[in-house]
């Protein structure tokens, strides 16, 4: 964990109310850090519908797998999360401590191992001792309270600086029924779903396959639309739960996505969801700026979001970002690269409201001190126009600093 907070983070936490139907209790375990929590587990004495998505990488961890087998009978009744250690890379080993862990949650909570969700982060390749927190899952059940969501998110952080929380409310058929989040991550981010470790949970009465639909839509312009340093972990699970609590104030169970009741809660989700996300972007290994990069004009959404990932990923575009630098150049070099149609003699760059290039050169009103004006901001918007269609998509990204090589350079030591 880092030392000192980023520049980025929010100066204050919002308030997080109680989830009808979830308790949580944290622990330490000493699985890596000495003196924090490191162990989550969230209880839902009633059944709680689930969905998840999670990374695309080859190599996943072995909760990722676990996770996975789980999913499709879409109920949940526990989840146990670690950090200091991703049980990734770790073979048989990893098999079994996860089967240990579901085993013990199971047990502790008197439900079927089926209905257990787990989530681990931290180093690759180091084997996880699931008996250090196995042991302690059944206080943890017997201890769980229903307001410790900033405990929660401290106790699933490992380079972060700052516990990453959202909350929203919305209505359904006129019943009002709340939505609370917590994500961890600050490096190995990429869009490649889930970029990390996060868990909302809804007290809304909502099936698992409408709430499958809703979140697997709902990452396109939230966690698949961010990049810290361009490397998807192979760890990155986001869980979405439903306990069904709102359903003892009539709120009527919702069955199928095409019900218009459903319009607000959906709104509101991808509203936390982006929240959340943007959150871990500015928790960036060593960010001190945080950058908006909107392409426009391409052949279609798709070619905008990968000229945009091909910006938002470039050492250049944000080394450059870093030292203040208004470089359209490198821009242009990512664009160019991207594998996307583009033309040269169409294209348009703006910093923030300075327009520094169109019709492929240099704008003719160029401004350096305008420009410049510009990089010194915490939060910089940059918008890329390409000319040729209708196409677009915003990603967000941070600046490359020396202090992304010093957190990476010692994280195993």
């Amino acid at each position: 964990m880092s030392a000192s907070v980023s520049p980025l983070a929010p100066k204050s936490f919002v308030d997080m109310p109680a989830i009808r139907g979830l308790r949580m209790a944290t622990a330490s375990a000493g699985i890596k850090y000495k003196n924090r929590t490191d162990v989550l587990m969230m209880v839902f004495d009633q059944p709680a519908a689930v969905a998840g998505v999670f990374t695309r990488s080859k190599c996943p961890s072995a909760p990722v797998d676990f996770c996975r087998a789980n999913l499709a009978a879409g109920v949940a009744r526990g989840v146990v999360v670690n950090s200091g250690n991703a049980n990734a890379f770790t073979g048989k080993k990893g098999a079994a401590s996860t089967q240990l862990t579901g085993k013990s949650a199971a047990e502790a909570l008197g439900c079927s191992e089926s209905e257990i969700f787990l989530a681990s982060t931290g180093v690759i390749g180091e084997p996880l001792d699931a008996t250090k927190f196995s042991g302690v899952l059944g206080h943890m059940v017997e201890t769980a309270t229903g307001d410790t969501w900033l405990d929660a998110a401290r106790a699933i952080m490992t380079t972060d600086t700052y516990p990453k929380v959202a909350t929203r409310s919305a209505k359904i058929g006129g019943v009002t029924v709340t939505i609370n989040g917590i994500a961890k991550g600050a490096g190995m981010i990429a869009p490649d779903m889930a970029t990390m470790l996060s868990f909302v949970v809804t007290d809304a009465d909502i099936a698992a396959p409408v709430l499958q639909s809703l979140l697997s839509k709902g990452v396109d312009a939230s966690f698949n639309a961010i990049t810290v340093d361009s490397d998807t972990s192979t760890s990155d699970t986001l869980l979405l739960f439903a306990t069904g609590a709102a359903g003892v104030d009539g709120q009527a169970p919702i069955e199928s996505e095409t019900d218009a009741g459903l319009e607000d809660f959906k709104a509101a989700l991808n509203d936390l969801l982006q929240d959340l996300a943007l959150q871990v972007v500015r928790d960036g290994e060593g960010a001190r700026k945080m950058v908006e990069i909107t392409v426009t004009g391409a052949e279609s959404d798709l070619a905008a979001k990968k000229i945009g990932l091909s910006i938002a990923n470039s050492p250049l575009v944000k080394t450059a970002v870093a030292g203040e630098d208004a470089n359209w150049g490198r821009i242009v070099m990512a664009v160019g690269k991207s594998g996307e149609m583009a033309d040269r003699d169409r294209l348009a760059i703006w910093f923030g409201d300075v327009r520094v290039a169109v019709n492929g050169e240099r704008d003719p009103d160029y401004s350096e001190a305008a420009a410049s004006a510009v990089m010194k901001r915490e939060d910089i918007a940059v918008k890329v126009d390409i000319g040729l269609g209708q196409g677009k998509f915003t990603v967000w990204t941070c600046d490359l600093t020396k202090e992304y090589i010093t957190i990476n350079g010692d994280y195993r030591s």
